[in-house]
């Protein structure tokens, strides 16, 4: 009686054994669901963020391009507005110079005059090599402020650069061609600082 007793404890042990097994795999159940919702809600929370920050990047970039695109207009209004400075202070220039230095044209025309009749021998020729002198020193400073005389030799007629005292028939000119001139014009830069006298070909 004994020894069948014995051999009955092993079975009730063995079982004993297998319902905590069975227990715990039935309770692990719902936490297994449980990490996996969390789970599921975390990705969900970080893909919301991500599609916030790239909405942010977004925004900048626009606004960065915005600011970049005004940047280069008004660095290119500050170009413009130099340059427009500059060319009126250039021409403020040239109209005031101009003022002032056509007042010596007259006296370079005098000059002009005493050499036409020079005398080649004696003290007259010495006197009148002083003059040569004192009128190269007047060229060379007209020069030197951008005063140049026009060469209107054989061109033809341009009534923004010459003035027509005369209209003559001439068969060694075409028609409108310079015949000569009676008085030089003068430019500064690029502005009619005094139109020449000519005769012209009709």
């Amino acid at each position: 009686m004994v020894k069948k007793e014995r051999k009955k404890e092993p079975d009730t042990v063995q079982e004993n054994l297998l319902e905590p097994e069975t227990n715990s795999s039935i309770n692990e159940e719902p936490q297994s669901t449980e990490a996996q919702t969390e789970t599921d809600v975390e990705f969900e929370n970080l893909i919301i963020e991500i599609g916030k920050l790239q909405e942010e990047l977004a925004s900048t970039q626009a606004k960065a391009n915005e600011y970049l695109d005004g940047w280069q207009r008004s660095r290119a209004d500050f170009i413009n507005y130099k340059k427009r400075i500059e060319r009126d202070q250039a021409q403020s220039y040239q109209t005031i110079a101009g003022s002032i230095l056509k007042r010596y044209l007259d006296v370079l025309d005098d000059l002009d005059r005493a050499l036409k009749n020079r005398p080649l021998d004696g003290e007259g020729a010495v006197w009148a090599g002083g003059i040569d002198l004192v009128q190269r020193k007047l060229i060379t400073i007209l020069e030197g402020e951008g005063v140049k005389v026009m060469q209107t030799q054989g061109q033809v007629f341009d009534p923004n650069m010459h003035e027509a005292i005369s209209s003559e028939d001439n068969p060694e000119f075409q028609s409108g061609q310079i015949i000569e001139v009676l008085q030089n014009g003068y430019v500064i830069g690029d502005r009619v600082l005094r139109p020449a006298l000519v005769r012209v070909a009709r």
